[in-house]
């Protein structure tokens, strides 16, 4: 029983803007390297319970042959002579949902679904672990990831895992959302052993969000849009005010737009929160053809 992944989980897409997005908690090392499979445009998988890893590529390759997500669930199960011990949940980027849990999963094992989810799991305190997730998701605000971390609090403060936590995991996959454009991995976090894993994967997705505001605003410096780069460098402030990082990227919009005082600043903030950005605030500079001395005399205080 060594592949035993006692857990929770819930798969969903984002009807509006297509995200697809598996989360997951388990009293199971690095369980983000077990369950969650997510491909952008194809579809999101847990593979769960006495797993069998093969069911996420393999699960994946039927949904880009077009095959709904009841279908790779039947396909994947058919010749599994231990399906009865496995869990599993699909959602395809069609938006059709389906789920199974083999009647030989450990008590308390079982699912709850909606238009655009699926959540399951097994080794629960009671049912009202995925009743609670499924609620928590419906009722959520936010990004597909903020709604999927929401189903994952409430299935804990529902009773969660009944071994316990130990890791937790997120993905979203989203079309050219990758780091500059390339790849599709908009978002993925894994948090391999900790004792709050879902509070530690919130934090995690807090500065996700953070630095996803700080690539914005760089890529609207470089089309020279220095308006809608300020509004993204002030929402990576907001959202972790001692990143030094989204400070830096605010001190030089403002100093773009003209507002040298406040970009001052800005950049001395920078520096106090971590005086080794140092040279890299030098670096920026010299990037952007900042050669007023004046202004830099005041950054430096020199």
């Amino acid at each position: 029983m060594s592949n035993l992944v006692s857990t929770f989980s819930i798969a969903a897409i984002d009807p509006h803007n297509r995200d697809l997005g598996v989360a997951v908690q388990s009293k199971y090392f690095s369980v983000g390297s077990i369950v969650p499979w997510v491909e952008a445009e194809v579809g999101a998988i847990a593979t769960q319970a006495f797993v069998n890893v093969s069911y996420g590529p393999n699960g994946l390759k039927l949904l880009r042959e077009d095959l709904s997500a009841d279908e790779v669930i039947a396909e994947l199960t058919k010749n599994d002579e231990e399906r009865e011990e496995r869990q599993l949940g699909v959602v395809d980027a069609k938006g059709n949902v389906a789920c199974f849990t083999g009647k030989n999963c450990l008590e308390w094992a079982g699912s709850a679904t909606g238009a655009t989810y699926t959540a399951q799991g097994n080794i629960l305190t009671s049912e009202d672990v995925v009743l609670a997730m499924a609620d928590h998701f419906e009722n959520a605000k936010g990004e597909l990831a903020d709604k999927l971390i929401a189903a994952l609090e409430g299935g804990q403060d529902a009773g969660g895992d009944a071994r316990g936590r130990q890791s937790a995991a997120l993905i979203i996959m989203r079309k050219g959302a990758g780091r500059a454009g390339y790849g599709d991995r908009y978002i993925d976090l894994r948090v391999e052993d900790h004792t709050e894993p879902i509070q530690e994967l919130r934090r995690l997705l807090g500065l996700a969000h953070t630095y996803n505001q700080i690539e914005a605003s760089w890529e609207a410096i470089e089309s020279k849009n220095f308006p809608e780069a300020l509004e993204f460098a002030k929402k990576a402030v907001k959202l972790t005010p001692t990143n030094d990082e989204a400070h830096v990227v605010l001190g030089l919009t403002y100093y773009l737009l003209g507002d040298t005082n406040v970009s001052v600043t800005e950049f001395r903030q920078v520096l106090q929160i971590n005086p080794n950005m140092k040279d890299m605030v030098q670096y920026y500079l010299k990037e952007c053809s900042v050669e007023d001395n004046d202004f830099i005399q005041k950054i430096f205080g020199k």
